[in-house]
């Protein structure tokens, strides 16, 4: 009798949860306050439907960027316009974002244009040209402001060279 006695005044022991509680106070804010920090910039590119050659409509511009490691081709496959520009350290960014505002201008409606990478280009240089493409910045007056030129762009891979007869 005095065994079930014993057992019955013996109380259970609580569980300490005072340091994993601490662990939460500290952990929940932490993970809040960095999700913050974590957000990506998404760019939605569009990759060339196959067949795409064979549409009926011909716009009227059909704008292609070549980026090569030394060279950026800007061409318009309906009108036979091209232009290249020196790639890299040397860039002239002001000359590239005229005349990409220039062709903006002949045709304000069209938003589409397709850079053709080679596979040696360096990610950052790719993003450098996206950026230069979808808008430029212009004066007015005192004011900057920023233009959009071609926000629907289209990637693919650059054709050799020789094919595309720039002789680089």
């Amino acid at each position: 009798m005095r065994l079930i006695r014993r057992r019955r005044h013996q109380e259970a022991e609580e569980l300490n949860i005072t340091s994993f509680m601490n662990l939460m106070v500290i952990l929940v804010p932490f993970l809040l306050i960095t999700a913050v920090f974590s957000r990506m910039a998404i760019l939605e590119i569009n990759i060339p439907a196959e067949g795409g050659e064979n549409s009926r409509k011909i716009p009227e511009l059909q704008l292609e960027v070549t980026v090569r490691k030394q060279a950026l081709q800007l061409r318009d496959k309906a009108s036979g316009f091209s232009e290249q520009f020196p790639f890299g350290a040397r860039t002239d960014w002001k000359r590239f974002s005229d005349r990409l505002l220039e062709l903006k201008r002949r045709a304000p409606k069209i938003e589409n244009i397709t850079l053709l990478v080679e596979p040696d280009v360096d990610y950052q240089s790719l993003i450098s040209v996206m950026d230069r493409v979808r808008s430029t910045t212009i004066s007015v007056g005192l004011a900057v402001e920023e233009v959009e030129l071609f926000p629907a762009i289209a990637i693919g891979d650059a054709p050799p060279a020789a094919q595309q007869g720039d002789g680089k």
